[in-house]
């Protein structure tokens, strides 16, 4: 077939609807055994933002007239967001991901998905479809970010995001909205939080460890409290956020009595940028940046990480990121936190 002929094909067979996986209709039947794709040995793909990472997707044999499709499962609406087509021979990109994926293609039976310079807005399920005629078949696979959920709030208080300026806020302090997987990891993993926010499907929740009378009450059982979906326009909640780690990456403290404009401009002598929360939280998460001074950040906040708690550095029992709120920037009272890219 003409390559211009297989590309316009290509997208026809691209614009049909889009189809939720996570789930099959009530009575519907099992999937069909796979005949020509091959079962992955593992269904997980662990890997790291700025790292390149394949999917496999393999066949037993080769079909006549086959077509195989990527397509990823979006968080915010659970409908699937094509990625690539390809007959074999020709193939054609589509979307946001567009300039990062390629076809491994290592021999004539590979049809495996890479993804370079992964990004936080990457993970999740994808689906690797064969589609031949009626004999349809697929394969899911989930890549996986290791990260970590932190609450935020900006200077003017609890309560100011509508969902909008909280996805905005998250992708300013280098990270995005968490999806309700990732924050019901974080809970499981000891996050506990009284103040709602919204996360990535615009739906509103909060935390809790320790049942307490302003979290819900003492009587309910520990769990993650929701509101449910909310008007994404007025509503105002705070934030949860999601980062992970960035290959090549070091956040790292400078002492001083600095303000804020000192705080940044002692940063950019080094070579450096102050860092941003999400940086910090990272650092402290899989660097185990542990100090006890408190450093201005990008927002104005000032914070530190603490990996071993101890009396003298809050008193608080649990590791974590302590904050000093958003002092005034003309205070000269603390160091600041400064982040180095590869």
């Amino acid at each position: 077939m003409h390559p211009l002929l297989l590309l316009s094909s290509l997208w026809l067979f691209a614009a049909s609807p889009a189809l939720s996986i996570f789930q099959r209709p009530t009575g519907s039947p099992a999937p069909p055994h796979l005949q020509y794709l091959l079962e992955p040995l593992h269904a997980t793909v662990h890997t790291q933002r700025g790292a390149t990472a394949t999917l496999p997707c393999v066949l037993r044999a080769l079909p006549r007239n086959y077509r195989v499709k990527w397509s990823k499962v979006e968080p915010t609406n659970y409908r699937e967001s094509i990625i690539i087509i390809t007959n074999g021979l020709y193939h054609k990109n589509y979307g946001p991901l567009s300039p990062r994926v390629r076809l491994r293609h290592s021999h004539r039976y590979d049809a495996s998905l890479t993804i370079t310079d992964v990004a936080l807005e990457d993970e999740g399920r994808y689906r690797c479809q064969l589609v031949n005629g009626l004999e349809d078949e697929s394969v899911s696979l989930v890549l996986h970010l290791e990260g970590v959920v932190f609450p935020y709030q900006p200077s003017s208080g609890r309560y100011k995001f509508n969902y909008h300026e909280a996805k905005q806020a998250c992708e300013q302090q280098d990270s995005r909205l968490a999806t309700y997987q990732q924050l019901y990891k974080a809970w499981t993993e000891g996050l506990d939080w009284c103040n709602a926010g919204w996360i990535l499907d615009g739906t509103v929740h909060y935390p809790i460890i320790n049942s307490r009378e302003p979290c819900g009450g003492r009587l309910l059982l520990p769990g993650i409290r929701t509101y449910g979906a909310r008007d994404k326009q007025k509503d105002r909640f705070d934030a949860f956020c999601f980062t992970s780690a960035l290959q090549g990456s070091r956040v790292y403290f400078i002492r001083g009595h600095l303000n804020f404009k000192e705080a940044g401009q002692a940063c950019r002598n080094h070579g450096a940028a102050i860092a941003k929360v999400g940086q910090l939280y990272s650092a402290w998460k899989f660097s185990q940046l542990d100090r006890c001074d408190g450093g201005w950040l990008a927002d104005g906040s000032v914070r530190y990480p603490i990996t071993t708690p101890r009396e003298r550095c809050g008193g608080l029992p649990d590791p974590g990121v302590r904050s000093f709120g958003f002092p005034s920037k003309e205070l000269r009272t603390y160091g600041t936190y400064c982040f180095v890219g590869n």
